[in-house]
Parts: C-alpha cells; structure tokens; sequence
C-alpha cells in the first residue's frame, strides 16, 4: 500500500492510498478512524476522480459522523462503569 497523497485539514485528516487496484481513503480524527475503497478502474479520471469525490459536502458528513462516532463510544464506555 502506498500513500498517493496526503489532505491536512483542520477538522481532519485525509490520506489516500493506492493498492491492488483501488483507491483506499482514510480519514483520521483523534482515535477514530473511515475508511472508504474505490475501485481504481471505476474512476476514468484517476486520482483526480477522487479529489472530485472529496467535496466539502462529503468531508463535512465525515466529520459530522466522528462527533456520532465519539459520542457512541462514550456511552459505551459509560455503560461499562455503571
């Protein structure tokens, strides 16, 4: 697996791989971690098929969906004390 690049934002971040035929996205804030697989073939534009995928919408429900993220774990960890 190779790093093909690398988005830091403030919010997030973003690193885009490439392995055996697909483009892997990760985004990482904190400990928690999505991943999302492309197929390299499905996008006839290559890497910048996947920047075009990258709009603010999507990073935003990413972002959006590591605040549900924490806050499910938090309750589950909660639960634990309990």
């Amino acid at each position: 697996m190779r790093v093909v690049a690398e988005l830091p934002r403030p919010d997030c971040k973003i690193t885009i791989f490439s392995m055996n035929g697909k483009y892997i996205i990760k985004f990482e804030k904190g400990s928690f971690e999505q991943t999302y697989k492309l197929a390299e073939m499905d996008l006839l534009e290559g890497l910048d098929g996947v920047f075009q995928l990258l709009d603010e919408e999507f990073i935003q429900r990413v972002v959006s969906r590591f605040d549900e993220m924490l806050s499910d774990f938090s309750a589950a960890w909660k639960r634990q004390d309990a």
